[in-house]
């Protein structure tokens, strides 16, 4: 398999390796902290990813043991006024908005740190994938402060809003193993030697499936997640309807009755 990286350790660091793509903040002097330049250049690389039928799996990951990203650069937050503060918020809510809607999985790589807007970015993603040295958390209360990337939405619906409330009001930080338990990561927190492997082998698990299928899942569980019960049944139907008359569902039906291994190919 081919890979290949991007030349210029810019504040993001791409890695393609067939149909996976890598990115990694690579900020590792400040803990991977998102400033503005990190952000455009993610929201870049986000567009680029959609725009490649070749990728099938992205993975977001932090460069650096120490982090995933400890979240914004505050330093170019100190005297924003309310305006300021809310155009570099939009923007920062809209690219995650974009990651949450990409058309193809982007798992989260998550080692020691994601705090604050790292969090957000993390909980933007598909799923996480953890160290068991992960540790996850909004600090922004004890700046007089608030999660303003999406977190105090995303952090509730996925884990409670109790939990998802003594995060953000006292600033404890969760630990793998718990964030497990309450579904905030995905599978089993391994061995931080061991989480790029772990990442790499779910990565190449989610690639081999059906493109199209995976794009349907993808857009029904978002679609659903925003309506009633019986109007996501109903997008799953059509949804479920087109897999199966799809080129790509009738090449698994007849590999599965031919007891052989499917040939995907592009999403179609």
């Amino acid at each position: 398999m081919m890979t290949a990286r991007s030349k210029a350790p810019g504040p993001l660091v791409a890695e393609r390796a067939g149909p996976l793509l890598r990115l990694e903040l690579h900020r590792p002097a400040v803990h991977n902290a998102l400033n503005d330049e990190l952000l455009r250049a993610l929201g870049a690389a986000l567009h680029a990813a959609t725009a490649d039928p070749a990728v099938r799996v992205v993975v977001l990951a932090g460069a650096g043991p120490k982090a995933f990203s400890a979240g914004a650069d505050l330093d170019e937050l100190a005297g924003l006024s309310a305006n300021e503060a809310r155009a570099v918020l939009r923007t920062g809510q809209e690219l995650l908005r974009r990651l949450a809607g990409m058309p193809v999985p982007v798992i989260a790589e998550v080692g020691g740190l994601a705090l604050g807007g790292g969090l957000e970015l993390a909980l933007a993603c598909t799923f996480i994938v953890a160290s068991r040295d992960a540790r996850f958390g909004f600090p922004e209360s004890g700046l007089g402060l608030m999660p303003g990337y999406g977190g105090t939405q995303r952090l509730p619906r996925l884990i409670g809003s109790g939990p998802a409330l003594h995060l953000m009001l006292t600033g404890t930080r969760m630990d793998a193993d718990r964030a497990y338990q309450l579904g905030l990561v995905a599978v089993p927190p391994v061995a931080a030697e061991a989480l790029r492997a772990t990442t790499d082998e779910i990565a190449r698990q989610v690639a081999s499936r059906g493109p199209h299928a995976v794009r349907l899942i993808l857009e029904a569980v978002a679609a659903g997640a925003e309506a009633s019960l019986d109007t996501a049944l109903r997008l799953e139907h059509t949804l479920a309807s087109l897999a199966i008359a799809s080129p790509e569902g009738k090449e698994g039906i007849t590999a599965f009755l031919e007891h052989r291994p499917p040939a995907f190919g592009d999403s179609q």
